[in-house]
């Protein structure tokens, strides 16, 4: 199934900024403070710009914990800021990498909201910092200090994925490139961690960066460049790439359902998986609309892998298995013990 015409480009951005965004969680904000007066224009050609200075600038002169304050007070009334948050935060974590010596020091001083852009952010930074060819001849040393390496945690998990955005900012975005750079990591779960960070870079530079668009997505081939790449990196690509085939199709998850089943087996259940991310994080993280989404796969495969995306999103959204429980209680019967059997699995990592 192909799809012509290149179809709402800033329509795809905001989709696929939104669910990028939902790739690796959010808090809820709970802002302790009134917004500021200032706030940057709602025109997308320039908003970004705008917020990348004013945060940057926050950075540096009254740190990390304030630039995220300020963020967490406007967010809400600010629907720019809501569709840039997590390129907003990455432009965060570049800058702390100027107040901060390590990776692990920066870290230390993150926070979640808007899809742990932050800490994607600061591995962006000191790439760009230590250059090409230090940071692809020692990969594995980049995240050595990040505490958590043995149970594979969270901040753990966050600077390996955060390698694969940096190695795109080295590569100038030369995506097959890029890939290839992540074959150096040692261990399977970094590996495929930094795999899955260069897709997500592929995505949000096309929806976040103000007319930025990746030569690595194609309009009319709404799966590409998952269909192009090794088997190696198959299951990766289509956990991240519905998110743009959303915005191509203007966010029929019908229709994405229908493209994802004309994967071949295994990948197909990353792609329903990646749905099921995406309903989660369009919803909000809200149980009855994103029960609703899942429903609309057409066989137990379908609903069964999507509700799987969309209860680890929870876990990954509220920090807590609360609300993922909620979930599985509202999904069919014979979907429940699965979807309960994923949070166990889970919320270890916290």
């Amino acid at each position: 199934m192909k799809l012509t015409g290149r179809t709402g480009l800033w329509a795809i951005g905001l989709l696929v900024a939104v669910a990028a965004a939902g790739v690796l969680g959010s808090h809820r904000f709970a802002p302790t403070r009134e917004p500021m007066a200032a706030r940057c224009p709602q025109d997308p050609r320039v908003a970004l710009a705008c917020y990348e200075e004013r945060y940057r600038s926050i950075v540096a002169a009254q740190g990390v914990a304030e630039a995220f304050a300020d963020l967490k007070a406007g967010y809400g009334a600010d629907p720019e800021m809501q569709r840039l948050c997590h390129a907003i935060t990455h432009a965060i974590g570049q800058a702390a990498v100027r107040r901060y010596s390590t990776v692990a020091d920066a870290f230390a001083y993150g926070d979640n909201a808007c899809g742990s852009g932050y800490y994607h952010g600061v591995m962006q930074g000191f790439a760009l910092t230590l250059g090409r060819e230090q940071l692809l001849s020692d990969l594995d040393a980049v995240c050595a200090a990040v505490p958590g390496k043995e149970r594979k945690s969270l901040d753990y998990f966050n600077c390996v994925h955060g390698l694969g955005h940096a190695i795109m900012a080295v590569r100038t975005d030369e995506l097959f490139d890029a890939l290839h750079d992540c074959d150096g990591l040692t261990g399977s779960m970094e590996q495929n961690a930094c795999v899955n960070g260069v897709f997500m870079e592929n995505l949000i530079v096309d929806g976040a960066h103000g007319g930025h668009y990746s030569k690595y997505l194609k309009p009319g081939e709404p799966l590409y460049p998952c269909t192009a790449v090794g088997d190696k990196y198959k299951a990766e690509c289509f956990a991240m790439q519905t998110s743009y085939a959303l915005g191509v199709v203007q966010g029929d998850f019908a229709k994405v359902f229908a493209l994802c089943a004309e994967v071949g087996a295994p990948f197909r259940k990353n792609c329903y998986q990646s749905l099921g991310r995406d309903a989660a994080t369009i919803s909000r993280d809200q149980v009855p609309a994103t029960v609703a989404t899942c429903k609309l796969g057409r066989d137990h495969e379908q609903r069964s892998y999507c509700v799987l995306g969309a209860v680890l999103d929870f876990v990954y959204y509220y920090h807590a298995d609360v609300q993922a429980q909620a979930l599985c209680s509202g999904v069919e019967r014979e979907l429940q013990q699965g979807c309960r059997s994923a949070i166990a699995q889970l919320v270890g990592r916290f």
